[in-house]
């Protein structure tokens, strides 16, 4: 190793040892009931994810590289998918999948105007690739609790120009897919799994997100693993032909798959100077053939994946204690609020706990809400609620299967709480504690 060699890699020990120190000063924040604030979801990090997001940022290249690859691999291997392919957003991840089953170069594309299944009770960015691809959302009805698709209400839905269902595993609850699988197959109907809030997840011994034709995951900080920003699109089954679509409309459209750093000049494919455009010799890495976007997200975010991914299953072991111990304390309350349910055969990695007010409870969303937040417990509601009603979707063409009742109960009485791992036992009691005391208002 030169001299130069050395006190490169003696400053870059020294680096480290600094950002072990700081995490070690760091510790954790000791929680102060009434003071400290209980979110729903945040980062759980140290010193590993900062010291990985090192060696990228000092390996000077920072678009997509090894550890890219690496991160891609190991996702694959977790989810039991035979392709993985890094995003910017699990917002993007759903946009190339569907965007993907548009593209002429695969068998059997989607038509604009081909309907498209989904839940009423969703995320709008599940919903929006169906419109700006031109297809039609048609909205079904969701079960209270579980807060995932009426199965039988799916199957009505089913028309001769039904060509997709695009589900999510609604704040980690596994859909029946034993029933959806069928569905798909008797009607030869294309899934998308959006398992952006059910990463780890299983029903029947089987992850989420390897059933469908493709699957997304968001690495949003809220969600169960992070990159800061982040996603990704799977194809559980192996499928060149559309992998390579997917990066290619990941990539600003290229045609060439390559990776970044193919040591042949003359590429993957062995002809990358000799393909043609109307007879003109091209560079493979210059040719397009879709309309494609930028969606990439860069070599530091993998890095911090990487070690992120190696913590997943510790992360969802504390997200089904906190889930637990929930469910077990608020059991006594079940004569004024709906309490979550799951399928047999599901084992969910709860995103968070969703609770729906019965229709006579003697008191309203905003009240509860409100006595959560004074008390230092943040709330959501479940995204869009009825999504039909959202403003954003006046004048979009859709149809809505048969009624939407639960959807619009819970748009108007449900919301959730988190069990994210960075929530620990002293927070648990204390959640259970604000929840007694305004229940004992309540009975008064």
């Amino acid at each position: 190793m030169s001299q130069n060699n050395e006190d490169l890699q003696k400053i870059k020990e020294e680096i480290i040892s600094k950002i072990v120190e700081y995490y070690r000063l760091k510790g954790d924040k000791k929680f102060v009931p009434s003071v400290s604030r209980i979110n729903y979801a945040g980062t759980v990090s140290n010193e590993k994810e900062a010291i990985s997001m090192l060696d990228a940022i000092l390996d000077g290249w920072l678009g997509l590289g090894p550890k890219a690859r690496e991160f891609s691999k190991a996702f694959s291997e977790y989810l039991g998918v035979s392709k993985t392919c890094l995003v910017n957003s699990g917002s993007s991840a759903n946009l190339l999948s569907i965007s993907a089953l548009m593209s002429k170069k695969i068998k059997g594309p989607l038509e604009k105007g081909d309907e498209v299944i989904t839940s009423a009770v969703t995320f709008p960015t599940t919903l929006n690739p169906i419109i700006q691809n031109a297809l039609k959302p048609v909205f079904v009805d969701v079960e209270l609790g579980t807060y995932n698709v009426d199965v039988e209400k799916l199957k009505e839905a089913i028309t001769d120009k039904t060509r997709l269902i695009m589900l999510p595993h609604t704040l980690g609850n596994p859909n029946n897919m034993d029933a959806i699988m069928d569905i798909a197959e008797d009607y030869n109907l294309y899934l998308i799994e959006d398992n952006c809030d059910a990463l780890g997840s299983e029903f029947n011994g089987k992850k989420t997100g390897s059933f469908g034709v493709l699957s997304t995951c968001s690495f949003y900080p809220a969600h169960h693993i992070t990159t800061g920003e982040g996603g990704a699109v799977s194809i559980p089954k192996e499928d060149p032909l559309l992998y390579r679509v997917v990066r290619s409309l990941r990539d600003w459209g290229r045609d060439c798959w390559c990776e970044s750093d193919e040591k042949s000049i003359n590429g993957a494919c062995g002809r990358r100077f000799e393909w043609l455009i109307d007879g003109i010799k091209y560079d493979h890495k210059y040719i397009y053939s879709h309309i494609g976007y930028n969606l990439k997200p860069t070599e530091i975010q993998a890095a911090m994946g990487l070690e992120q991914l190696k913590k997943l299953d510790e992360f969802n072991d504390k997200r089904k204690r906190n889930f637990k111990y929930l469910y077990e304390n608020l059991k006594k309350y079940e004569d004024y609020i709906i309490l979550p349910k799951k399928h047999e055969k599901a084992d969910p990695a709860w995103f968070a706990f969703p609770i729906t007010l019965k229709e006579d409870a003697p008191f309203s969303r905003i009240e509860i809400i409100k006595f959560l937040e004074e008390n230092k417990i943040q709330t959501r509601l479940i995204f869009g609620g009825n999504i039909t009603k959202q403003p954003a979707y006046k004048g979009c063409e859709f149809k809505i299967h048969s009624s939407l009742g639960n959807s619009d109960q819970i748009m108007k009485n449900a919301f959730f709480i988190g069990v994210y791992p960075g929530i620990g036992e002293s927070e648990l009691q204390y959640i259970i504690q604000v929840f007694e005391a305004f229940f004992s208002e309540v009975k008064k």
